[in-house]
């Protein structure tokens, strides 16, 4: 099945072919009026200054194109970089309730004294949900004992503790996630104060 070549062509090429020529016509015209000699002087001497001066236009609007084609084609490629990195983050956002069940579960399952194999059941789940965020870039972070910091934490209440420095983490109620850097849940925690 042949091609067409124009299908492979790129808005560069297409300036560069325009400027080419431009400038052909332009050494055309030069040798055309060094040919017909001196006969209009003042004549030939405009009609060369406005060749020229459609060559500079010429050769500054092919310049302008490349430059927008080569912007354009960098930021599609920023575009389908962060489509890739972040087509997840809604997908992640409806799984986070799921991890918090499975950890709160646990919680309640080692308070409660629950057998040893319904409780490993549990954790082998969560383990293997947390690896397969981990694969597609998730992280956790848990904040306790960390200083407060409103980017990556949600500070549910503030309590005075004398025994911590004053904007600590002193509780974490919920965990933060984030996706290839990107905050998709903060971490809902309980802030220290001075008393």
């Amino acid at each position: 099945m042949s091609r067409n070549p124009e299908e492979n062509s790129h808005p560069q090429d297409d300036v560069t072919g325009e400027f080419q020529q431009a400038e052909d016509q332009h050494e055309n015209v030069v040798e055309g009026v060094v040919e017909e000699g001196a006969e209009g002087g003042s004549a030939l001497e405009q009609r060369i200054e406005a060749l020229e001066a459609e060559l500079s236009d010429a050769k500054d609007q092919a310049l302008r194109a490349a430059a927008e084609a080569q912007n354009s084609r960098r930021r599609a490629t920023q575009d389908v970089e962060k489509a890739r990195k972040f087509a997840l983050e809604k997908f992640v956002k409806e799984l986070l309730p799921v991890a918090d069940s499975l950890e709160k579960a646990l919680d309640t399952m080692q308070t409660q004294g629950t057998d040893e194999i319904h409780l490993e059941g549990v954790k082998m789940t969560r383990d293997m949900l947390q690896n397969t965020l981990q694969k597609q870039g998730v992280e956790v972070f848990d904040p306790q004992g960390e200083p407060f910091d409103p980017q990556y934490h949600e500070a549910m209440t503030m309590v005075p503790n004398p025994d911590v420095e004053p904007n600590t983490v002193i509780d974490v109620m919920q965990k933060g996630y984030s996706l290839n850097g990107r905050v998709v849940r903060p971490a809902m925690v309980v802030v220290s104060k001075a008393p």
